[in-house]
């Protein structure tokens, strides 16, 4: 890294060097002490830090500020106000108060509201997460929040999370004091988040209605040159997106987010950026200004961005991988096997507590994971399957095995290898990679590969960590309510019963196979092909009941969740939907009748007269199709209820366009490349 970069770390960060320096020093530590209880800021103190803030950003070029928040669209939102004021006298001056500082007002029924908001109930709140340090974007400074309604019901993703992290800390924290940790007085969940996305070029983007409306490619002939030549995947990097990634980590190191891995993917025009741990509710600030800084970049060097989780038909699809551990305040990590996992009683009761966490709530957790393009991407030979499971390794399985079976000693060391005599041994892992898996024990973390590359983490990581605080308030009433002596004794039971309940999720072989779909089904494991399906599970009792508990959710809460997520689907299919029938309508078929009256003049050719017969007839079946494909929209409009709409869409409107696609993807296959009026995968994944 070139020391200008280095330099540069962080200058767009209102971090807390920047308020120790400049506060005066009683005030920067009742800031400090407001940051470590999550307390109120007395106004002159959100005064003080405002009047910084202001200052600092003016100096680094912000003229407005705005509180950044992420409402229920799963997108980021933000409203620019000037820190430009007039006096008394019509002079200019800047200002900027504690008050506006804290607090702000938004629109509350302009957003999804899933009936929190009526239409003529438009005021809502924003409040500025203290814990989340601002930044600058461009001429704003943007300070992160949450965002309420006048009710004070969560009209955004980040709430949640914050109340599902306040959850688990405490009832991690009680379970390690009954272990014996005393001295712990917080347990913090943190996240990285690996994030894949394709890049083509943007004047061939401009020209695929598809990609523009929806994210993804509708139809497309497979290329002659197909992902199976796996020459991609961490290949040597193309200049034009070394230089896109040089000016993507800058921006990023620019925001103090510390990028620090960047690769080609396995498929052609795939790439992977991945940032180092932060706690969660950060690292998932984190990744939403990734994502914008992905495809605002790329439009800097003629590229688009594509974060859809299928752009792609038959090529590998994007997720966004989630890797997610848990830190105590004493520097712990609690999923860290250490040397002697067998004798590391604290590691064995948290990942218990994560298997019976999965094993309840797979159906949730699948939900939360998705939307309707990740089902494109499950279970497609190169994501995850859409059977959640749990993949430990061999050494952990067998250890857990034994202490359930009684074994006097559960003792394993970590074993040593060298891969060269000349090489000094190394500490051999605990657990192999299992890539077919979508909940993977990979070595002091969980990754959760299902998550969609598209989506915030955020519901998925307020599902887990609520989920896992009420595993973990379980455990610990169990132990505080035992008789026995011997503390020890009756952890170790309550991890046997875990375990033997719960032992069905562990699976350790292909993810991909048949056999497995099989034998998941006679474990009783769902297999939810899509998304729609598992909307739902949101408003199981026993999920609602969960919630209440960890005071993460109302019932309010959740319900407007469920509706928004059914519409959200609904639009999604429904878009896609009228995106194929326009081009087939306005674009394929018209070109297709030019190469047929084209073809048909050469009357001596054998070859133009079977290409006329053929395609000829691939024109009409494909007319028939899309006809139908718009009697079908027409219908599912016209209803009233979501489900219902959801249930067509999903059932029939998607298995529709799936023919119309076979039928467009072989008039393709037929045509002069000349007369085709889209751009083919052939220019989109071989363009540079």
């Amino acid at each position: 890294m070139h020391k200008s970069s280095i330099d540069a770390f962080g200058k767009n960060l209102c971090h807390n060097k920047v308020l120790k320096d400049r506060l005066p020093s009683p005030i920067y530590e009742q800031w400090k002490e407001a940051l470590a209880h999550e307390i109120s800021l007395e106004p002159s103190v959100a005064d003080a830090v405002a009047h910084v803030m202001k200052t600092w950003a003016i100096e680094n070029g912000a003229t407005h500020y705005s509180h950044w928040f992420q409402p229920m669209t799963g997108n980021t939102a933000e409203k620019h106000d000037a820190f430009l004021e007039s006096n008394d006298n019509g002079v200019p001056i800047t200002r900027f108060s504690g008050k506006a500082l804290i607090k702000g007002e938004a629109d509350g029924s302009s957003f999804p509201s899933g009936g929190l908001r009526a239409t003529f109930e438009a005021r809502g709140y924003t409040y500025w997460d203290i814990t989340s340090p601002a930044f600058i974007r461009g001429h704003v400074l943007c300070i992160p929040s949450v965002f309420v309604s006048f009710n004070g019901e969560a009209l955004d993703k980040k709430t949640p999370i914050l109340r599902s992290m306040r959850a688990l800390s405490k009832e991690a924290t009680r379970v390690l004091h009954l272990l014996g940790d005393k001295n712990v007085k917080s347990v913090t969940p943190t996240l990285g988040q690996e994030q894949e996305y394709f890049l083509v070029d943007a004047e061939l983007f401009k020209k695929r209605l598809d990609l523009k409306l929806t994210g993804r490619t509708l139809l497309g002939h497979a290329p002659a040159k197909g992902q199976d030549s796996e020459d991609h995947y961490f290949g040597s990097i193309p200049e034009k997106i070394s230089a896109f990634m040089k000016d993507v980590n800058e921006a990023c190191w620019e925001l103090g987010i510390y990028s620090k891995v960047e690769h080609n993917e396995v498929a052609f025009n795939q790439f992977e950026i991945v940032p180092i741990y932060a706690p969660t509710h950060i690292a998932i600030d984190q990744n939403q200004l990734i994502m914008d800084i992905l495809k605002k970049t790329a439009k800097k060097h003629g590229l688009e961005c594509l974060l859809h989780e299928k752009p792609f038909a038959g090529i590998n699809g994007s997720g966004k991988h989630n890797n997610w551990s848990l830190q105590t305040d004493t520097g712990l990590n609690l999923f860290d096997p250490s040397d002697e996992p067998g004798s590391n009683l604290r590691f064995l009761v948290f990942v218990v507590a994560v298997m019976a966490t999965v094993d309840k709530y797979p159906t949730l957790l699948r939900m939360s994971a998705s939307g309707a393009g990740n089902d494109h991407r499950l279970g497609a030979n190169e994501a995850p399957p859409a059977i959640i499971s749990i993949y430990l390794g061999s050494t952990l399985e067998d250890l857990l095995r034994s202490l359930a079976n009684g074994v006097a000693s559960i003792t394993k060391t970590r074993e040593v290898h060298s891969p060269l005599s000349n090489l000094k041994e190394m500490p051999k892992e605990f657990s192999d990679r299992n890539r077919t898996s979508p909940f993977a024990f990979t070595g002091s973390k969980f990754e959760f590969r299902m998550v969609g590359s598209s989506r915030s983490a955020a519901t998925t990581n307020t599902i887990l960590n609520a989920a896992l605080a009420d595993e973990l308030a379980l455990i610990a009433s169990e132990i505080e309510s035992s008789t026995k002596e011997d503390i020890r004794e009756t952890i170790v039971d309550s991890l046997i019963v875990r375990f033997k309940k719960h032992e069905r999720i562990l699976f350790s072989g292909d993810g991909y196979s048949q056999a497995w779909v099989e034998e998941a089904a006679r474990r009783g494991l769902p297999n939810i092909k899509s998304f729609n399906e598992t909307i739902d599970s949101y408003l199981e009792p026993t999920t609602l009941a969960m919630f209440a508990r960890q005071g993460v959710y109302s019932d309010k809460e959740v319900h407007a969740r469920v509706e928004i997520l059914h519409e959200q689907f609904y639009r999604a299919v429904l878009f896609e939907a009228r995106s194929l029938s326009e081009i087939l309508l306005k674009s394929v078929l018209p070109a297709a009748l030019k190469d047929i009256h084209a073809s048909s003049l050469v009357t001596t050719s054998r070859f133009a007269n079977e290409k006329v017969s053929t395609l000829t007839a691939l024109v009409d079946e494909a007319y028939d199709f899309v006809k139908t494909l718009m009697l079908l929209v027409d219908e599912g409009q016209r209803m009233d209820d979501i489900r219902e709409k959801g249930k067509l869409f999903n059932d029939i409107v998607r298995p529709h366009m799936i023919k119309c696609r076979e039928i467009a993807d072989k008039i393709e296959g037929l045509m002069d490349d000349s007369l085709y009026p889209i751009p083919t995968y052939t220019d989109l994944l071989f363009s540079y």
